[in-house]
């Protein structure tokens, strides 16, 4: 991964937190779709409602693409939730933006990737929210089926999970993000949001999600 500005960073997840797109409850804890148990619950749609956040996540993400990936040719979204951030991007590096459905559709051309691009060009794959990695992978496949080459994926935050780790190794896929879990729970005493002696149960929960809780 690269070297990020640790005051960038620290500037993301005060934000994310400042307009609740990051909740913490760790005496609380919130339930999953799948099940699991989680004193987080992180939506970066939330973003897209406050200009000044957008636009420095937007911004964040130029800088890191210019940086790592500058001979991409494509900015890529995934449905849903960062299609909106991906558009923004697109937009301010001059590129070509296309984006990545769940699955394809049923009816009319059946695409999963939507938009105009060539086989073999360079894309860079935009999300919000990197959790156990699969979905995020899934999109990376999509476009390599679709003969993209596909250069990394960007997010605007990770939860560090060890097997989203281990499986964007084992895809051969690089990942960058602008701020992530470990970042957060530094930040979260300072600004307020927890208290120090709630801070192993955070860091008991990332290393254990499923069983959290239990």
């Amino acid at each position: 991964m690269l070297n990020r500005s640790a005051m960038a960073a620290n500037s993301i997840v005060a934000n994310l937190l400042k307009i609740n797109a990051i909740k913490l409850r760790p005496e609380q804890p919130f339930t999953w779709a799948s099940g699991w148990r989680s004193p987080i619950y992180c939506d970066n749609r939330q973003t897209l409602s406050f200009p000044e956040v957008r636009n420095g996540i937007a911004n964040a993400f130029v800088q890191l693409i210019r940086e790592r990936y500058p001979q991409a040719e494509v900015v890529a979204g995934v449905a849903t939730g960062a299609i909106a951030h991906g558009m923004l991007v697109a937009d301010r590096l001059g590129l070509p933006f296309i984006y990545v459905r769940s699955a394809a559709k049923s009816h009319g051309m059946a695409n999963q990737v939507e938009g105009a691009y060539s086989p073999g060009q360079r894309v860079v794959v935009v999300e919000d929210l990197v959790s156990t990695g699969m979905s995020s992978l899934a999109a990376v496949d999509a476009l390599r089926a679709a003969g993209c080459d596909v250069q990394g994926l960007v997010a605007i935050f990770t939860y560090q999970f060890p097997q989203a780790v281990k499986a964007f190794t084992e895809a051969g896929v690089a990942i960058d993000t602008l701020a992530n879990y470990t970042e957060l729970i530094d930040q979260a005493v300072p600004l307020g949001y927890v208290k120090a002696e709630q801070l192993e149960l955070l860091r008991q929960w990332r290393t254990s999600p499923a069983t959290w809780g239990r």
